[in-house]
C-alpha cells in the first residue's frame, strides 16, 4: 500500500502525529494552571476555544495559500506559528497573553492540519482510502492518548510538560524539512474546483458529523480535566481524563476505516450518533459514580474521532471529481467550529447547572445527528 505513496507524505504524517502529542499534552496542562490560579470553568473554555476560532476563520483562505506558497511550504509555517505560541505560555501567566498565543497557535493549525488531511484525501488509492485513514487517524488517537498521561508516568511539572510540548513541535519540523515534503501535491492540475462555501452546501450532513466530531473529541478535554481538577484529583490524575479522550479515540480509529470499507456509511454514522447520546446520560450520573468520568471521557473520544475519520473517508470519494482540497477544507471548518463550541458551552453549563446539565447537552447535540442521518437518503461506499 505505502509503494503507491509519495515519499514526503509519510514525514507529514510523522510531523503533524507530533503536533497532535504536543497538543494534547500542552492543553489539560494550561488547563490545569488557569483552574489552580483560580480562572473559571468558562475562562478556562475560551483560552481552548481560542485555537479552533482562529481555524474556523482562516481555513477559507487556506486554498489560496496553498496556491501561492505551496502545500509543504505553507505546512512548515504553521509549525513554526505553533511553535512560538507553545514557548509563549512558559514566558508569561498573563491570561490575555495566553488568549493570544490560542489564536496565534490556531494560525498555524490552521495551514498545517488542512495540508495534512489534503494531502492524504488527494494521494491515498481509494482501494485503500479507509485503512489507510484509519490508521494514520490512530496514530494521532496514540498521540492524543499519549500526551496528557505523560505527567503522571514521568513525574513532570506543569512548565515541563509545556518544555516538552514546545520540543514535540520543534521535532516536527526537523522531520519535515527535506525536499520530499515541498514536493507534495494536493489537487491535480487543471482540474475543477470548488470552493469551501460550495462543499458545505454539496454535503451538509457530513459537515454537521464533523462537528459533533470536533465537540466529543476535541471540545471536552479541557473542561472536563478543570473539573477533574476542580473535585480535587492532582495534575496526574486530572489529565488522565483527557488522556482516556485519546484512549479512545486511538482504539477505534482503524477499525472505523475498516468497517467504513465495507459497510454503509449512514449505519456507521448513526450507530456513532447512538452511542453518544448513551454517553451524554450516563455522564449524568458522574457525581454519584466518577469513573464514569472516564468511561465518557473515552466514549467520547473514540466516537468524536470516528465521526471525523468517517466525514474524510467520504470526503475522498464524495470530491474525488471536484477538490478535495474543499472537501477536506469544509470538515476542517466543520470540526473546528465543534472543538470550538465544546469548551465554551461546556465551561457555561458546568458552571451554571454542573454535571447533569453537561451530559444533557452532549444528549441531545448527539441526538442532533443521529435524527439528520435516520432520515437522510443512504450513500454507497
Amino acid at each position: 500500500m505505502t509503494r503507491h505513496l509519495p515519499p514526503g507524505l509519510g514525514r507529514v504524517m510523522l510531523g503533524t502525529m507530533l503536533v497532535v502529542l504536543s497538543y494534547s499534552l500542552l492543553n489539560p496542562v494550561l488547563a490545569v494552571r488557569l483552574q489552580t490560579a483560580g480562572a473559571s470553568n468558562t475562562a478556562i473554555g475560551l483560552v481552548a476555544m481560542l485555537p479552533f476560532i482562529s481555524v474556523a476563520l482562516l481555513v477559507p483562505l487556506v486554498p489560496r495559500l496553498f496556491a501561492r506558497i505551496g502545500v509543504g511550504q505553507a505546512y512548515r509555517i504553521g509549525l513554526v506559528l505553533e511553535l512560538v505560541a507553545c514557548l509563549g505560555y512558559l514566558v508569561t501567566d498573563a491570561y490575555v497573553a495566553w488568549c493570544l498565543f490560542g489564536l496565534l497557535a490556531g494560525i498555524g493549525a490552521a495551514a498545517a492540519w488542512n495540508a495534512t488531511e489534503a494531502l492524504i484525501a488527494h494521494n491515498v488509492p481509494a482501494s485503500h482510502r479507509g485503512r489507510l485513514t484509519g490508521l494514520y487517524q490512530a496514530t494521532l488517537g496514540a498521540a492524543m492518548a499519549a500526551g496528557p498521561l505523560l505527567p503522571g508516568v514521568t513525574g513532570i511539572d506543569s512548565l515541563q510538560a509545556n518544555g516538552v510540548a514546545a520540543a514535540a513541535l520543534a521535532l516536527a519540523l526537523l522531520v519535515t524539512g527535506p525536499a520530499s515534503v515541498t514536493a507534495l501535491k494536493a489537487m491535480h492540475e487543471g482540474g475543477p474546483t470548488m470552493g469551501i462555501l460550495s462543499a458545505l452546501r454539496f454535503r451538509p450532513s457530513l459537515v454537521w458529523a464533523a462537528i459533533v466530531g470536533g465537540v466529543f473529541e476535541v471540545g471536552l478535554g479541557s473542561v472536563t480535566t478543570a473539573y477533574g481538577s476542580q473535585t480535587g484529583l492532582n495534575l496526574a490524575a486530572a489529565t488522565s481524563i483527557a488522556g482516556a479522550l485519546g484512549v479512545g479515540s486511538f482504539l477505534l480509529q482503524y477499525p472505523t476505516g475498516w468497517l467504513a470499507d465495507h459497510l454503509p456509511p449512514r449505519r456507521l454514522f448513526a450507530g456513532g450518533a447512538a452511542l453518544l447520546v448513551l454517553s451524554g446520560l450516563a455522564f449524568t450520573q458522574a457525581t454519584h459514580w466518577p469513573v464514569l468520568i472516564w468511561v465518557c471521557a473515552m466514549a467520547w473520544g473514540a466516537v468524536g474521532g470516528a465521526l471525523y475519520t468517517l466525514s474524510m473517508i467520504r470526503v475522498a470519494h464524495d470530491f474525488a471529481d471536484t477538490s478535495a482540497l474543499a472537501g477536506t477544507s469544509a470538515m476542517i471548518a466543520g470540526y473546528t467550529a465543534g472543538g470550538a463550541l465544546g469548551p465554551l458551552v461546556s465551561g457555561w453549563v458546568f458552571d451554571h447547572h454542573g454535571v447533569a446539565g453537561q451530559g444533557l447537552w452532549l444528549g441531545v447535540l448527539a441526538l442532533s445527528l443521529l435524527l439528520i442521518q435516520l432520515r437522510r437518503p443512504a450513500v454507497s461506499t
